[in-house]
């Protein structure tokens, strides 16, 4: 008798190797090796008082059962209403959709537009989950290749030029992971306009780290464009503004006509939001925002000190980041690929950050270092960093 077989597609799927690092190095740390993690993707502040405090209340109020499937109304109108004063978009509430995070946002949408014969495009170097699922559905990943020399900014022109009758859909992301890249308005306004003539492409718009912006830029959303808004999904939450990457919490913005197919995809796969968590959400988009601008602060403040670090070591060099909490320097110059300076950092010296590879084949020869750590130990990695190099 043969053993019961697992569907070929699931042989599709990748994964997110910052939490395989994160796994290796709390290895390391529980053997007692003194470990410098600047690899996982999350902020190291707490989630604010009021918030926490929400959400107990919450608990407290008996908000225990389940909610609606696209989540508690009034969630649902504060998110619009935070969507008007940040990007001064009206939209209509019943096009909200309270998912469990981001990464639902994401499979929905590729499940929704990925089938074998599309195409989909989308960034690489980037968030890893996005070529895992395209070619999870059956399309066809096509990069949209994020170059150093452009600051990691997208080329509208080069995206235009990729697209053909079977491009189904374009996943964008500024601020982006793992780049710390922001694309220049001028940039979104020419791929806006290029579009016009590409009726037939969706967008999804992956804005997570949209409060998180450095040197006075503003954020440039795809949905302040009134042509493109009937085909542009809006991917955003509370994990990197809040810190509240462990609630699960996150929201996307539907087009009308497929805002019923998303709730009924939620409907299928997770019911509903846990309550709590919600009544927590809303509490952080109306209530003090003082804890965003402390954070997004910070950020700014240690993504210099790291790029003015890596800058200084032998055979690397970084380009100082524009948004996120990411710096993803080139190590070409120390001989070593990027798994091997990987692997190395962290068994040697006990820095974790991550190979560029892991976030596309357009990675190759970069890190990605996380900023979500304190200034101190920025210096210590740098530190054991510029030793390791030199000998």
């Amino acid at each position: 008798m043969t053993a019961p077989q697992l569907a070929g597609r699931t042989g599709r799927l990748g994964t997110e190797s910052a939490f395989e690092v994160l796994a290796r190095a709390t290895a390391l740390a529980a053997r007692g090796k003194d470990i410098i993690n600047l690899g996982i993707g999350q902020p190291d502040f707490a989630t604010p008082d009021h918030i926490v405090e929400a959400g107990r209340k919450a608990l407290a109020d008996g908000h225990h059962g389940y909610t609606p499937a696209a989540g508690v109304t009034g969630l649902r109108e504060a998110v619009a209403a935070d969507i008007l004063r940040h990007r001064g978009v009206e939209i209509d509430p019943s096009t909200v959709l309270i998912m469990p995070g981001g990464k639902p946002t994401m499979f929905f949408a590729l499940l929704m537009f990925g089938e074998p014969g599309a195409e989909i495009l989308y960034p690489n170097p980037g968030f890893p989950i996005y070529e895992s699922v395209i070619r999870f559905s059956g399309a066809t990943p096509v990069p949209i290749e994020l170059a150093e020399e452009r600051d990691f900014a997208f080329s509208a022109d080069a995206v235009l030029e990729k697209i053909t009758e079977r491009t189904r859909l374009i996943i964008l992301n500024s601020p982006a992971n793992p780049t710390g890249g922001v694309t220049p308005k001028a940039e979104i306004d020419a791929l806006a306009a290029g579009l016009e003539r590409f009726p037939h492409v969706a967008i999804l718009s992956d804005e997570i780290y949209s409060r998180l912006l450095f040197d006075g830029r503003a954020h440039t959303s795809l949905l302040a464009y009134e042509h493109l808004r009937d085909r542009t999904i809006l991917l955003d939450g509370w994990s990197k503004t809040y810190a509240m990457t462990g609630w699960r919490l996150g929201y996307s913005v539907w087009p009308k006509a497929w805002a019923d197919t998303a709730e009924r995809l939620s409907i299928n796969c997770h019911s509903c939001v846990n309550a709590s968590a919600q009544y927590a959400g809303l509490a952080a988009l109306e209530g003090p925002q003082d804890a965003v601008e402390t954070m997004r602060a910070a950020f700014e403040r240690r993504r210099t000190l790291i790029a003015e670090r890596l800058n200084a070591l032998p055979g690397v060099r970084c380009r100082t980041p524009a948004g996120a909490f990411y710096a993803f320097p080139n190590i070409e110059g120390t001989g070593r690929d990027a798994r091997a300076m990987q692997d190395g950092m962290l068994e040697e010296i006990g820095v974790a950050a991550i190979a560029g590879t892991s976030f596309g084949a357009f990675g190759e020869g970069f890190l990605r270092f996380s900023c979500a750590n304190s200034a101190a130990n920025i210096e210590r990695a740098i530190d054991r960093m510029a030793d390791w190099l030199a000998a």
